[in-house]
């Protein structure tokens, strides 16, 4: 079946481009033990523009995206975040875009396989219509669009499903073993019980929280963070004006606080930054894509004895001394995506969320005009607002 959309290949000239592409629809496995089972067509009514877009389609410039296409194909259908249309059931949905031959597809073993839509192996959402698993097209919340008209604030907000859902997942991570880190230490302080020592020790790990970088990713996890901690001392470190939208809105929606980095050294961000935190970090999270980010933690002494850092950026190296590593016990780790559930619960938040003021919309006739151009000069050109979104079919949103 062909259809109109935007696809990655690998061609250092046009690594993105717009016209028919035929679809198919392979049976899928939701998750392990589960039966296979065809998609079902849904049409896309928005389609948010995520980071991952931007490097796959670096990565398709560079000839490194076979890996990335459907079983059999040359492209990739990009697009994995923003809601869809089901005719056949008569109601709008969110991909669940991760899936496949695992128990839990946040952390797949090595004889175990996954698929994402949009990112691996699987087509996305910037066509007009896709085949998606039926057990993966989760519902909007009761009465949302069920006169088959999406509103506009709702749309912009639920492009944020599945960040926001892998943002909830970083925070569940970062508790568990933040917990499990500290509680031997915690029992020892506080000559409490086990029990009594993973709640402290949960909960302290959030005492001063380094958010490095800061686009919808960080954004949310700081909004995570202080819904299930008010008292949790948030700081975003970023290269970004005081006064630029990402960062005032930052502020106002988590209750955070601000370090402009432009330091000479690692060291002088280190200070600046403790000087707000009030004291060493007790959780870093680099998000920034920058190896800068590690050598403030770790060589400048940013993270404190025994906290953890979370490396949520792609493509950095991390390394470090392992005699200090050693003494002050850090905890590193690395882990992406979330479960059902996981976005399930960003559905729920979303709806009531403000976070419809900082999607702004780039035309489709614009975009498909010229993709690659669109993608370089507008949607991630410096000074590009924090989020973009198309409209792919207007019939379905009330404006």
């Amino acid at each position: 079946m062909k259809v109109k959309g935007t696809y990655f290949q690998n061609d250092p000239s046009h690594p993105i481009v717009y016209g028919d592409v035929e679809i198919e629809n392979p049976p899928r496995k939701r998750l392990r033990g589960e039966a296979e089972k065809e998609g079902i067509l849904a049409k896309t009514v928005i389609a948010g523009f995520c980071g991952t877009d931007y490097t796959l389609m670096k990565m398709g410039q560079e000839g490194r995206l076979a890996e990335k296409f459907p079983a059999g194909q040359k492209r990739l259908i990009n697009g994995h975040e923003g809601v869809v249309y089901v005719p056949s059931q008569k109601r709008f949905a969110i991909v669940l875009i991760r899936g496949g031959n695992s128990y839990d597809p946040t952390r797949y073993t090595e004889e175990e396989s996954y698929f994402e839509y949009g990112c691996d192996q699987a087509d996305g959402l910037f066509s007009d219509e896709n085949y998606y698993h039926p057990d993966m097209l989760l519902p909007l919340p009761e009465g949302i669009g069920a006169d088959g008209k999406l509103p506009l604030s709702y749309a912009k907000r639920l492009i944020f499903s599945d960040p926001y859902a892998c943002m909830i997942f970083q925070r569940e991570r970062m508790e568990d073993l933040g917990a499990a880190h500290n509680v031997r230490v915690v029992r020892a302080r506080e000559k409490c019980s086990m029990i009594d020592a993973f709640q402290i020790a949960a909960k302290e790990i959030f005492d001063r929280v380094v958010l490095f970088g800061l686009g919808t990713t960080g954004l949310f996890l700081g909004d995570q963070i202080r819904r299930h901690d008010p008292q949790a001392r948030i700081v975003f470190v970023a290269r970004s004006e005081e006064e630029s939208e990402k960062v005032r809105l930052a502020k106002r929606w988590t209750g955070a606080e601000y370090v402009r980095n432009l330091y000479d050294t690692p060291k002088e961000t280190a200070r600046a930054i403790q000087k707000v935190l009030g004291g060493r970090a007790t959780a870093f999270v680099g998000a920034s894509g920058s190896a800068v980010e590690a050598e403030v933690a770790l060589d400048a002494g940013l993270l404190g004895n025994n906290g953890i850092y979370n490396s949520f950026s792609l493509g950095p190296r991390l390394a470090f001394d392992t005699m200090p590593f050693g003494f002050q016990n850090h905890l590193i780790f690395s882990s992406i995506n979330f479960r059902q559930e996981h976005m399930e619960e960003a559905i729920r938040l979303l709806v009531d969320s403000p976070f419809d003021e900082m999607v702004h919309l780039i035309d489709k006739e614009e975009f498909v005009k010229d993709p690659y151009d669109a993608y370089v000069n507008r949607i991630y050109a410096k000074g590009a607002p924090l989020k973009t979104a198309v409209i792919w079919n207007p019939d379905y949103i009330q404006f």
